[in-house]
């Protein structure tokens, strides 16, 4: 879409993908255009034209409570709706609601749900209004060609479509005075025949209001009942739209959840008052202007309006005013359909569930540009197509629409019930409106969804049948009803295998558990995005080093999807090697950062020339990252970092939370100021939390974030993984626009009887002292079997100290799930690993120590270098260790 005489375009992307923050224009709606707007979707006057007389038909003078009952099901879904908004209040609703609590397959169905519901009734609305078209100005002939109703209702979707692009607030005062013109006529109406029903001149069908009316066991039979709740269900089908454009009203999570409450609450006033006057004023007998006359059925309004109104020029012209007011009504419910349609589709492709094109917003009017358009056209081209094969058809496509309503309304319900699943032990409040309502709601939903299919299924219901295999003939509102829901199905997989196999990848490149460890205690969280592609890079990691140290870190990769899966695995592969090389916190992002910008020079010049690669070449660029080394032998602990993640200390004694500041450094991959390390001392039991910044996402800057994170943490005594659940619930207790890892360990400290270490001047006399004192240790941790090599190993290193480096030596021995033997001198060179030939006279000592022990290597120190051995213990039955590997 683009400027006439310009190439800027109209539109422009969606800027972000949480709610509120994709461009569409906030705090323009206020409480009363939501209810207007809600109450507008309903169609009042047209739902009640062409339901009221099905009802009378089941029930018979029970019609009333019958419309009362039906509305119990819905309040109980407003409530989910209300509650999820509160939560999450973005224009997907269904859609979003249930991505978030059962994954983005149910989600992509809950929004296909919506969609489905929403462009059957389209058509439907579209050829009602084009009849009332024709009918308001005495064109009845044309009001029954479908050539020209059809036309008629191509025209007023175009019109609906038009007044939704230019912006919600020209939707909303457009919707204030179809809806004053609709309630006003139907109040008008019902007050006018309750009044004849009380006076001489009420008709020969006319009977007084009875208690009876409200009684539902006066119903002739369960079936029956059954009957009169499925059809007066849908009448209140609508009102969710005042949710739908949640993103665009003041005080978004409260504000639309109250309209859609409110709205249901005075849909009941207004469907009991007009019900009942009008029963009390034609009755229900099945001729004349009776609400049981089968030949009113589809309109019992059009036979009321001069019964009520009588035939002079007054009553004429209110009788225009009952035809106006159904047109209106239907033209109302024809734009507000229009909004949650164009805005569910919108936040789909913003979310990355359907093609992009349609994430689109205009520059001026702030409002879905494709999404409106295109299903206009979509609503358009159904209903050409439905009318030119059969009107049949089309009455049929209207009907199955319960099918639809039923599954997204009894989907959200659910999952209300499911996403606050681990609250409704908070308070009784939580249990009743988060989990014991919307959970009944979706099960009522549930129940009426089968039932539907069941009795639209019958060959005799409705227009058409379908004669299946297996089923044999079938009614054709439930062929079509199911067919548009299993293509959904069907079309699911499509537009949903990025996101399943992104995910899965992402999962394998994770730790699927974190390991034991001596130094600590360890639990993690990892959530994904929640948008269609929204698996990002962000990975976390607990890594065992030498001497019983351990290495942390928490990653973020930018972007999402597959690419920035693959790239954080790489990345976690190379943190892990280098991390077993035993490198400081700084040189090991040093060395990142170098694979960082290797990987991406490759990526962008992948030809080979001299040309450097383009910023936005790989997803690595701009990785942040934090590596800590804790050592549980000294409680300290070092940390260095490449961007800005996350760090907070708990206090083991005092609970007091800290969140240290490290020395700065850059994003993987940009460049900069080196890296720098910096050193904590930790008690034993305190708590570190290492997280990425989309933990944060969810508040309203990083010191809020952490301040919050703070609170979850400070004097916490619960387990780890409890921990965990309680600092995601209280910092991101709706959707997840991007992914969010958090890691949480508590430190301990090595037992002093688990260590030993001597001091060595450089003196060869030391050797056979140093020899005794390992092989007595030894003998005192119950080790006498590992006396013998460890002894050589010992002999062997130290020597070479004396020998090569000279200065003071140190020697280490650890007893933990190995026996670690460490030899610790001034000197910088490493020792190299080779095969003696059979005349070299030495060069042989390491190559033993190597054969001996299951892992060896050297570490760098402030002071020099450590060689490090380790050896299996005895297995626990006596029985010597396996043979080593080298």
């Amino acid at each position: 879409m683009w400027h006439f005489g310009g190439a800027e375009s109209a539109d422009r992307p969606a800027p972000g993908t949480g709610a509120g923050r994709k461009g569409l224009k906030n705090d323009a709606l206020g409480l009363f255009s939501s209810v207007v707007i809600g109450l507008a979707s309903t169609a009042p006057a047209y739902s009640l034209a062409a339901t009221l007389g099905l009802i009378v038909a089941a029930v018979g003078l029970q019609a009333p409570i019958v419309i009362v009952l039906s509305f119990v099901p819905m309040l109980l879904i407003a409530y989910a709706f209300r509650e999820l908004n509160a939560s999450n209040a973005d224009c997907g609703t269904t859609f979003t609601w249930a991505t978030r609590a059962f994954g983005p397959r149910t989600g992509w169905m809950g929004g296909w749900g919506i969609v489905v519901a929403n462009v059957i009734v389209m058509a439907s609305l579209a050829e009602i209004a084009g009849t009332y078209s024709f009918r308001l100005v005495g064109l009845d002939g044309l009001a029954e060609d479908r050539l020209w109703t059809t036309v008629a209702g191509i025209v007023w979707i175009v019109v609906m479509t038009t007044v939704c692009y230019v912006g919600i607030e020209f939707s909303a005062a457009v919707q204030r005075w179809l809806l004053c013109l609709e309630v006003g006529m139907l109040v008008v109406l019902a007050v006018a025949a309750l009044v004849r029903a009380y006076t001489d001149a009420a008709p020969a069908t006319a009977i007084h209001v009875s208690a009876s009316w409200f009684n539902p066991f006066e119903v002739s039979s369960v079936k029956a009942l059954t009957s009169g709740l499925l059809a007066g269900v849908f009448i209140y089908w609508g009102w969710d739209t005042a949710v739908s454009i949640n993103e665009e009203t003041v005080d978004s999570t409260r504000i639309p959840g109250r309209a859609a409450v409110l709205s249901t609450v005075l849909l009941l006033v207004l469907y009991a008052l007009v019900s009942t006057s009008a029963q009390a004023f034609a009755g229900t007998s099945g001729s004349g202007v009776g609400l049981g006359n089968a030949d009113n059925s589809d309109d019992v309004f059009s036979g009321l309006g001069e019964a009520v109104f009588g035939s002079g020029d007054t009553g004429l012209v209110l009788s225009r005013l009952l035809i106006l007011m159904v047109l209106t009504s239907a033209l109302a419910s024809t734009q507000t359909t229009i909004l949650p349609l164009a805005r569910t589709v919108f936040s789909m492709a913003v979310h990355k569930a359907v093609p992009a094109r349609f994430a689109r917003v205009h520059r001026r009017f702030l409002t879905p540009t494709w999404s409106t358009v295109g299903m206009g056209a979509v609503s358009v081209a159904f209903l050409v197509m439905l009318t030119s094969f059969s009107g049949n058809v089309l009455a049929d496509s209207i009907d199955s629409v319960g099918l639809a309503i039923t599954f997204h309304y009894g989907l959200t319900g659910f999952a209300c019930l499911w996403y606050y699943r681990k609250m409704l032990d908070r308070s009784t409040k939580d249990l009743v409106f988060k989990g014991v309502l919307p959970g009944l709601g979706g099960l009522i939903m549930l129940a009426l969804f089968l039932y539907a299919t069941w009795v639209y299924a019958s060959p005799g219901y409705g227009a058409t049948s379908v004669d299946l295999p297996l089923f044999g003939p079938t009614g054709g509102v439930t062929v079509i009803g199911l067919g548009a829901l299993l293509l959904g199905l069907l079309l699911m997989p499509v537009v949903t295998r990025g996101h399943g196999v992104a995910l899965k990848l992402q999962r394998s490149l994770l730790p699927r558990r974190l390991p034991p460890h001596t130094a600590l205690d360890s639990a993690s969280r990892y959530l994904p995005a929640d948008n269609g592609s929204g698996v990002g890079g962000d990975w976390y990691d607990v890594i065992p080093l030498s001497g019983t140290r351990v290495g942390l870190v928490v990653g973020d990769v930018l972007g999402h999807g597959l690419r920035a899966a693959a790239t954080m695995g790489r990345l976690r592969t190379g943190v892990r090697v280098l991390a077993r090389l035993d490198l400081t916190p700084d040189e090991l992002l040093s060395r990142l950062d170098d694979l960082v910008e290797q990987t991406a020079y490759e990526r962008g010049n992948g030809h080979g020339g001299p040309s450097p690669p383009k910023s936005h070449a790989d997803e690595a660029r701009g990785v942040t990252c934090l590596y800590a080394v804790y050592d549980p032998v000294s409680g300290q602990c070092s940390l260095a970092r490449a961007g800005d993640p996350v760090l907070a200390v708990v206090d083991p004694h005092t609970g007091a939370v800290s969140c240290p500041e490290l020395p700065s450094g850059p994003p993987l991959g940009i460049g900069g100021a080196p890296y720098q390390s910096a050193e904590l001392r930790l008690p034993p039991g305190s708590v570190v939390a290492l997280c990425t910044d989309g933990l944060l996402q969810a508040t309203s800057g990083r010191a809020a974030g952490l301040t919050r994170l703070s609170g979850v943490l400070a004097g916490d005594r619960t387990s780890l993984d409890q921990l965990c659940d309680r600092a995601v619930t209280a910092l991101l207790p709706g959707p997840v626009d991007v992914d969010a890892t958090l890691l949480v360990v508590r430190t301990r400290l090595l037992d002093r009887s688990q260590f030993t270490q001597w001091e060595l001047p450089p003196d060869p006399a030391g050797v056979a002292g140093i020899r005794t004192a390992v092989g007595k240790q030894l003998r005192d941790w119950g080790l006498e079997d590992l006396a013998f090599t460890t002894e050589l190993i010992v002999s062997e290193l130290v020597t070479n100290a004396i020998r090569y480096v000279g200065g003071p030596i140190q020697v280490r021995l650890i007893r933990d799930r190995t026996l670690i033997c460490e030899v610790s001198d001034t000197g910088h060179t490493t020792p190299n690993l080779r095969h003696a030939a059979s005349d070299d006279e030495g060069g042989r000592g390491l190559f033993i120590i190597a054969q001996m022990t299951h892992h060896w290597g050297t570490r760098y120190t402030p002071t020099g270098k450590t060689l490090w051995t380790e050896q299996d213990l005895p297995s626990p039955d006596g029985e010597s260790p396996g043979v080593p590997g080298g």
